[in-house]
């Protein structure tokens, strides 16, 4: 088969050339904006999944949805060592850019964009000169207003301003937030204190978030109205019908079949994770002679779907770990394959109290290794990671 006419995508963030199996939260989204633009009150969304699920595809779809709506709109991801003040400056700053042309009172649009510049200078105001980060925002900052130094209040003023303005052309904003579980706690705090101004008022403006299995705990441990403040929707692998419809569509269009033993086949071996979905078919694509695609084909190219998974999809993130942090995954592994272990059944097996295994746990967590599933377990945040850890030792 002619590589160049391979369709399948494996990639991080890469959108698939099918995306299936997420009709539900399209529809759903669809209704949420068709809510905010009849000035209905609607919650903001929260996508949870592990890595590898199309959290991200799904998220810069949803984007897209917002954007042929006319709606403003910024991206940003989160990151462990980055306040959000900054980030999310940039990204709002982006979002009035696309409705200001639509606006017909520009010294509305100077004023809000002086607040925005006054709150973004906040991230840089206890700086050195050399490390002060200037927001490209040409109008004086606005003094008084979300400038307070405290990102809650700040945030709530800032996006009541924003909404405003929206609300002025009839559209609405939206802030696409990736990777949310590695927000600081007083950003999420900040984030669920304006969204709960924000759904009160029934103000043209959203936030949807993406992150791993435990955002709902984390949003839950800074307020405890989170629960019912936002929609919740976890993705999670897709069934057999949508898992052979990602593999099948995009080859029609190339005048390629699977037999259905090839289909059964893949479903076996990326048991329905997208991203693995996608490596599989890829493979397979490269592999097959002619049309239609053979299990023989699934299986001669599945060592290299593998080799290719283990290297970039699971190897990349296990050498960020420890050693301590290593043998904690392994034991992880040997207990079970990709469910939640009890950290206490953890420290049994290794023979350890589990007060001295906190490091190497709270370690993994915060490097997205591992994630809290509730009190007192853990799980991995990627898929058949289990599996690849007991690969390793054989």
């Amino acid at each position: 088969m002619d590589p160049v006419r391979n369709p399948y995508a494996p990639g991080a963030g890469q959108r698939p050339p099918e995306l299936a199996g997420r009709t539900r939260q399209l529809d759903a989204f669809d209704v949420v904006l068709e809510r905010v633009a009849r000035a209905r009150p609607e919650r903001s969304v929260m996508l949870t999944g592990l890595r590898g699920v199309g959290k991200t595809v799904l998220l810069n779809h949803l984007r897209s949805a917002a954007i042929s709506r006319r709606w403003g709109t910024g991206k940003i991801e989160a990151r462990p060592d980055q306040e959000l003040r900054r980030p999310l400056s940039s990204a709002l700053h982006m979002a009035v850019r696309e409705i200001a042309g639509a606006h017909r009172d520009p010294d509305r649009v100077e004023a809000f964009l002086g607040t925005l510049k006054s709150f973004a200078l906040r991230a840089t105001g206890d700086k050195g000169i050399r490390e002060r980060w200037q927001p490209g925002i040409d109008v004086p900052a606005v003094k008084g207003r979300a400038d307070s130094g405290d990102i809650e209040i700040d945030l709530v003023e800032l996006l009541v301003e924003a909404s405003s303005l929206a609300g002025d052309v009839g559209v609405g904003i939206a802030l696409f937030i990736d990777e949310m579980q590695d927000l600081g706690a007083a950003d999420v705090s900040a984030i669920c204190g304006a969204c709960h101004e924000l759904s009160q008022d029934a103000a043209p403006l959203i936030v949807v978030g993406a992150g791993l299995p435990h955002l709902p705990a984390v949003l839950s441990a800074s307020k405890s109205y989170s629960e019912r403040l936002f929609s919740y929707h976890r993705i999670d692998r897709l069934d057999r019908e949508s898992a052979d419809r990602a593999l099948i569509a995009p080859a029609r269009r190339e005048d390629v079949k699977f037999t259905d033993e090839a289909l059964d086949a893949l479903y076996a071996a990326a048991d329905g994770y997208p991203y693995f979905v996608q490596a599989y078919g890829k493979a397979t694509w490269d592999v097959a002679a002619v049309s239609p695609i053979t299990a023989e084909d699934v299986r001669v190219a599945a060592p290299t779907a593998e080799e290719e998974l283990a290297v970039g999809f699971f190897g990349s993130r296990y050498e960020r770990a420890t050693p301590a942090e290593r043998e904690y995954m392994r034991a992880m592994a040997d207990l079970a394959d990709d469910g939640p272990v009890a950290t206490a059944t953890i420290a049994s097996e290794l023979g350890r109290k589990p007060a001295s295994l906190s490091p190497a746990r709270d370690g993994l967590i915060k490097k997205g290794l591992i994630y809290s599933a509730e009190r007192g377990s853990v799980g991995f945040t990627v898929p058949h990671f289990g599996r690849y850890l007991r690969a390793q030792n054989d």
